[in-house]
């Protein structure tokens, strides 16, 4: 059984290892970008574009490339066929349901997106919160789901308050692809109302999970990590333009720190780790991605033969790509959530 199979509490010298090789780098890259943009620096959208292009390939797409082998490591076992075979008719049926919703209701599919990233990008800090603090105020059911709320908010609802008009280009780029006339039923969405209401509930939860967090905890350092990390990213969703911000999010953030926890669940890499290694895991896993990552780009090739309308420019393409990640998604949220009860995260 690898060191981390069926638990949270990861070896001190695992945990040191990915805090200082996956952590503080992604800190440093949201501090980096936040304060030019605070100071007034603008970007062409060309390069706005590039860390989401990049996530084709840059851990973005491959970080849910393993989910076939993740299962059975998580629980101590080796990978069989039947147990990958599972993992590849989840994701066939949900995946190709989903893709199914596009060309139906794509602008129901958008907002599903968005609640189902939500969701999800939640769920993958609340892991890192449990698994590399000692968070002991994420003690129960209430307040995971607290956490969850917040820190899925910060790259879904954030942009949205801040950059408006960039979330309605994008939300047309995708769901243009199939319907361009169902992009009136997302106009209720960016109205200055809703969106003042969603900023003032969002902003009552995120000040709410902080308060209840510090008067728990025992361990304030945990907490500043946790608050630290939560104000950040406020700071970051808000000043950087929105693609660019989570193209850099969906890399160095999300998908660097489920890969992470990949590697706490794979023997070898496992036992790198604990000696200060971190490159044999990143080696073993981006062999196991490749597969994978290479089918999720031809499905990528088909859509773009099958949708109504394909895309003409670089935005269409990326809104293209963003549907395929979409249809990804759902069935990479059953396996995460697997993973999840199978090491007490949902506890």
């Amino acid at each position: 059984m690898s060191p981390a199979s069926g638990t949270l509490d990861l070896d001190p010298a695992v945990r040191e290892t990915l805090v200082r090789a996956v952590l503080r780098p992604s800190w440093i890259a949201v501090v980096a970008l936040t304060v030019p943009f605070a100071l007034g620096l603008s970007v062409p959208p060309i390069l706005q574009y590039v860390p989401l292009a990049a996530s084709v390939l840059v851990l973005g797409l491959p970080h849910g490339a393993v989910d076939h082998l993740a299962l059975p490591r998580v629980r101590g076992e080796r990978p069989t066929l039947r147990s990958m075979n599972r993992v590849f008719v989840l994701y066939g049926v949900l995946g190709a349901a989903y893709a199914a919703v596009w060309f139906l209701a794509p602008a129901v599919a958008f907002v599903s997106f968005i609640l189902l990233t939500w969701a999800h990008w939640g769920q993958g800090d609340l892991y890192s919160l449990l698994a590399f603090t000692d968070a002991d105020y994420l003690d129960g059911r209430p307040m995971r789901a607290l956490a969850v709320v917040v820190r899925g908010g910060l790259p879904m609802l954030v942009p949205l308050l801040a950059f408006p008009e960039w979330y309605r280009r994008v939300a047309t780029a995708l769901v243009s692809l199939f319907a361009p006339d169902s992009v009136a039923g997302l106009a209720a969405v960016f109205r200055p109302e809703t969106r003042l209401l969603l900023g003032v509930a969002y902003a009552a939860v995120l000040i709410a999970y902080l308060a209840l967090a510090v008067v728990r905890t025992d361990d304030r350092p945990a907490w500043a990590v946790d608050a630290g990390e939560v104000l950040l990213l406020v700071a970051f969703f808000a000043l950087v333009p929105p693609l660019l911000a989570v193209g850099v999010y969906f890399c160095l953030w999300h998908s660097a720190r489920h890969v992470a926890r990949l590697l706490t669940v794979e023997p070898g890499s496992a036992s790198a780790l604990a000696r200060g290694r971190l490159r044999p895991g990143v080696v073993q896993f981006a062999r196991d991605a490749t597969p994978l990552t290479i089918g999720a780009l031809a499905l990528l090739a088909g859509f773009a033969l099958l949708v109504p309308n394909p895309p003409a420019d670089l935005l269409g393409w990326l809104g293209l790509y963003l549907v395929l990640i979409a249809a990804l998604t759902l069935p990479h949220v059953v396996v995460v959530t697997v993973m999840d009860r199978e090491q007490s995260v949902l506890s």
